[in-house]
C-alpha cells in the first residue's frame, strides 16, 4: 500500500495505491475516484451499535466503505468535505485518538471506535466523545486549514483552543479548561482550551470549523414571513 498527498495544504487529496488483495476503510463520501479492478463494500465496520457510536457520539458516519483491490496496482483517490489538509500518520500497534470529523481512511487492520471522554472532553459541538483509533497500518487524517505536527518531550506542556485540535497520541495527557478568566473566555473569543502535557505527538490545524460558523451564519439571509 503507498500513499501520494497532493495539493496540500489548502486542497489536499490523497492518492492509495493497493497491492491485489489490500484493502483501506474510508468515512462514507471521501472518495474522489477510483481506478478499475477496485470494489466496494459498505457496512457499519463492527456491527449496528459501534457504527451508532462512531455516528451519533463519534461525529463520524454510521457506514464506511471499504475498499478492495482485486488486481495490482488499483488506486482510490480521497479528499475530504472541508478544504484543508491531509497527514498519513502510521500506526505500529499503537493508540491515538481523532477529533470529531478528522479521520479519512485507515487500512482495515486500524479499528475506530468512539471513546468516552468524561469531564476532561471537549464541551461545545464536538460533544464528549472522541475517535480511539487502535491497531497497526496506514492512518489518513484530515483538517480544516493546514495541519502543523508537534512532538511534545516529556513533562512539556502546550495549550491549544478547542477548535484546532486534530488528534494525538495515547501518551499525551490533556485537560480542558477555560481561557484566562471567565471575562476573558465569554468576552474575548477564544471559548475553551485544552492542555495538553507530553510526551507525544499532537496535530493541530490552523482554522476551525466552529469559529467558521459562528462568521457565517450571521450574515446568511433572514427568511420573512409574509
Amino acid at each position: 500500500m503507498q500513499t501520494e498527498i497532493k495539493f496540500s495544504p489548502a486542497f489536499a487529496a490523497a492518492t492509495v495505491r493497493l497491492d491485489a488483495g489490500e484493502s483501506v476503510q474510508a468515512e462514507a463520501g471521501a472518495m474522489v475516484a477510483m481506478s478499475p479492478g477496485m470494489t466496494i463494500q459498505t457496512d457499519t465496520r463492527g456491527g449496528f451499535m459501534k457504527g451508532l457510536k462512531r455516528s451519533v457520539l463519534g461525529g463520524e458516519s454510521f457506514f464506511m466503505n471499504t475498499f478492495h483491490a482485486d488486481q495490482a496496482g488499483a488506486e482510490l483517490v480521497l479528499a475530504p468535505t472541508l478544504p484543508g489538509d491531509i497527514v498519513q500518520w502510521d500506526l505500529t500497534g499503537q493508540t491515538v485518538y481523532l477529533a470529531s470529523g478528522c479521520y479519512l481512511a485507515s487500512a482495515t487492520t486500524v479499528d475506530v471506535d468512539s471513546k468516552w471522554g468524561g469531564a476532561k472532553s471537549f464541551f461545545g459541538a464536538d460533544g464528549l466523545f472522541m475517535l480511539r483509533l487502535t491497531g497497526s497500518g496506514l492512518l489518513l487524517v484530515s483538517s480544516y486549514g493546514a495541519i502543523q505536527a508537534m512532538e511534545l518531550a516529556p513533562g512539556q506542556q502546550y495549550t491549544v483552543d478547542t477548535g484546532h485540535m486534530v488528534g494525538w497520541g495515547e501518551g499525551v495527557q490533556f485537560e480542558v479548561k477555560k481561557f484566562g478568566g471567565w471575562k476573558s473566555t465569554i468576552l474575548g473569543g477564544e471559548g475553551l482550551v485544552v492542555q495538553l502535557t507530553g510526551p507525544g505527538r499532537i496535530y493541530l490545524q490552523t482554522r476551525s470549523a466552529e469559529d467558521f460558523l459562528g462568521w457565517l451564519i450571521p450574515k446568511l439571509p433572514k427568511q420573512t414571513g409574509n
